[in-house]
């Protein structure tokens, strides 16, 4: 498909444990099992699942911040995993990332048109003075002052910090971002102007989206199609209407069913699941969900659940469907 901005199929990332006993047998935390989709030109996708399923490392394998263990990412037609040092130079200016904790991702050491500013001499691009304006210009396109150029991040608050961070993303014109729980750090009141100044951006500069979170209710404001997570692989995957509309996967329901409903006079349905999500080291074997799904078979303790088609653009893992 010529508007297909990215591919990914088969993603998988293991992580090797140490050994406890000298003869012991090699163990691996099984990150991501798996993973495949694409994403369009200008669109959004939202990876959602409960912590510990595989969303980050799914992301940070997508832009080669950590190398996958196997399986293919296309990034306009071209394989990531077989890029020369200069060519994935050339990526990192196409494909970047918001981290979560605006704290943590900002160099106190550094001033904020510093910061922002970095990209474009790390990318040797533009003059001393042309690189102030660039600055001084994307600050105000994520709504602070270009005066602030010369304070430190700890004379802002956590959104102010987060836009910075945004900025920083911006300064390169990128065709990708990946959105690591941008909000997720944020009050609820500031997690709203963050989402909705990513919305304008994008409509601005008609970037890709991957938006990372565990908050379904913050995915459906952003997305045009939503993936759903759980120990690493993917279990539904379909546009944002149809996820939410109609959820075919147990885990899909449970999810949605856990949503806050703002007005006391609807009664919610509460899917509660059971136990706890198994270790990612000693996953279950068939289907991960097994042990928590309400819908569970004798098969599923011996096949793991293919993809199957169950409406235009909806796929779902599960032998129940």
């Amino acid at each position: 498909m010529a508007d297909v901005l990215i591919e990914v199929k088969d993603l998988t990332k293991h992580f090797p444990l140490k050994k406890t006993k000298l003869f012991g047998e090699h163990r691996f935390v099984y990150a991501v099992n798996g993973v495949s989709f694409y994403l369009k030109r200008g669109e959004t996708l939202g990876l959602v699942g409960e912590s510990g399923c595989g969303k980050t490392t799914t992301g940070r394998a997508i832009l080669r911040l950590i190398d996958p263990t196997s399986g293919v990412v296309r990034f306009e037609g071209r394989d990531v995993a077989t890029l020369t040092e200069g060519e994935l130079k050339d990526f990192r200016r196409d494909a970047q990332i918001i981290f979560q904790d605006p704290f943590a991702s900002l160099n106190p050491r550094m001033t904020v048109g510093a910061i922002v500013e970095e990209p474009l001499f790390v990318h040797a691009i533009g003059t001393k003075s042309e690189r102030k304006d660039r600055v001084a210009s994307v600050l105000e396109k994520v709504g602070l002052d270009a005066g602030y150029m010369m304070r430190f991040p700890h004379e802002f608050s956590g959104g102010q910090r987060q836009r910075i961070g945004i900025a920083r993303v911006l300064t390169l014109n990128p065709q990708l971002i990946v959105a690591d729980e941008p909000v997720s750090a944020l009050d609820v009141s500031i997690q709203a102007q963050i989402i909705n100044l990513l919305v304008r951006l994008q409509e601005e500069f008609h970037m890709s989206y991957i938006f990372v979170s565990h908050d379904l209710a913050v995915v459906k404001h952003v997305s045009n199609h939503v993936a759903i997570m759980y120990l690493g692989r993917i279990v539904e995957i379909a546009r944002s209407a149809d996820i939410y509309g109609s959820p075919r996967h147990p885990y899909t329901r449970a999810l949605l069913s856990a949503i806050p409903e703002p007005d006391p006079r609807v009664d919610m349905e509460r899917a509660i699941l059971g136990g706890d999500i198994p270790s990612p080291a000693n996953p279950p074997t068939g289907c991960a969900f097994r042990t928590r799904c309400p819908l569970a078979h004798e098969i599923c303790r011996f096949e793991v659940p293919r993809m199957v088609a169950v409406g235009e653009d909806h796929f779902v893992a599960c032998h129940a469907v």
